[in-house]
């Protein structure tokens, strides 16, 4: 028992060892916001244009007309992760406006049994105490108006503070940006570029801490990890179109282009660049009711015979809009259709116009 207990926090302080630059540091930050994105598969780099355009492109925040609050909830892994997002936005001026956000993401009241038996190899179950950790985002985000009609252009400024228990804790900082573009027959054109500056994290080791896990496995953890990662820079590109039939009925199609600098098993990758295409749509009527579906993670999987079968995560989701309070339901997860631990995704957006 101790010893499964003991991998279990080995395996956790692996978050903070070995490599410099890795794949996948800070992915808690690309999971998404926005219950009403996520059911479009996150295919809304052209067109978000309110206060969670923070998050998918920050250009997109000078369409507010008034200041917007967010809220999220969703649980992942049969409700043993948490990710909770706010944001608010607000107009400067008729040409920028501003916003904030924080993402959290944690697993709580994780069992600590690394004193569980004691050094005479008698077994106390007093001796047990829990941990949480968590990942927290905090964002600020600028958009302005460009002279050119129809561009408009925003920068992100991110905070990253990570903790796991009392292990360890890191510091981290980044910069993205985003530009989107409307022609005159109403297609709709976005760039999203995230981690530009390659986002830095600086861990601090509790290293008494680590030393009680650093036998866990023989062979394996001996050695204090490095205390630095780098989050490489990701592209999202975009465009869509909105059309409007009878005045009442409306249909938005979206696509997006996601782009990582890495091999791995996206549907298109080179040992330079990977893309995975996302689609998207909203069907509207008296832009009350809405109704969304999507296609996106789109990977080449490897099977036991070594071919290959192409997978892809279906997304729905459903909204209901009243004045100035919007309700948004996702059915979605951050695998691929095969998986069975399907999330279910809630979200709240209210814009202030409904109290003046």
């Amino acid at each position: 028992m101790k010893n499964y207990a003991v991998i279990l926090l080995t395996l956790v302080t692996l978050i903070v060892s070995a490599q410099t630059t890795r794949k996948y540091s800070n992915e808690f930050m690309n999971i998404g916001v926005d219950a009403a994105a996520l059911g479009m598969s996150n295919a809304v780099v052209s067109q978000t244009a309110d206060v969670n355009s923070g998050y998918w492109n920050p250009a997109g925040l000078v369409h507010l007309e008034d200041n917007q609050l967010a809220l999220m909830h969703s649980s992942y892994f049969a409700n043993i992760a948490n990710y909770n997002y706010i944001a608010y936005a607000m107009p400067l001026d008729d040409r920028s406006a501003a916003g904030i956000s924080i993402i959290r993401f944690g697993v709580d009241d994780i069992l600590d049994t690394t004193q569980l038996i004691d050094d005479q190899g008698n077994i106390n179950y007093d001796r047990i105490s829990t941990f949480s950790t968590a990942d927290y985002g905090l964002t600020f985000s600028y958009a302005r108006k460009l002279p050119l009609d129809g561009l408009n252009f925003g920068v992100n400024a991110k905070v990253i503070r990570r903790i796991i228990g009392d292990f360890a804790s890191s510091w981290g900082f980044g910069l993205d940006a985003g530009i989107q573009f409307e022609n005159k027959s109403g297609w709709k054109f976005g760039l999203m570029a995230r981690d530009i500056t390659t986002t830095y994290n600086a861990w601090s080791i509790d290293e008494d801490k680590f030393e009680q896990i650093s036998g866990a496995v023989e062979g394996q953890n001996q050695e204090l990890p490095e205390t630095t990662e780098i989050t490489i820079p990701k592209l999202q590109l975009g465009m869509s179109k909105k059309w409007i039939f009878n005045y009442d009925y409306s249909l938005l199609a979206a696509a997006n282009l996601n782009v990582r600098f890495e091999e791995n098993n996206d549907v298109f990758s080179t040992s330079f660049a990977s893309i995975n295409p996302a689609l998207g749509f909203e069907f509207g009527y008296t832009d009350l009711v809405f109704l969304r579906g999507g296609l996106g993670n789109f990977q080449n999987e490897l099977q036991i015979d070594n071919s290959e079968d192409l997978t892809f995560q279906p997304n729905f989701g459903v909204g209901f809009k009243y004045k100035g309070v919007q309700i948004d339901y996702a059915f979605t997860d951050i695998g691929d259709q095969s998986a069975a631990l399907y999330s279910n995704v809630f979200s709240l957006k209210i814009d202030f116009s409904i109290f003046r």
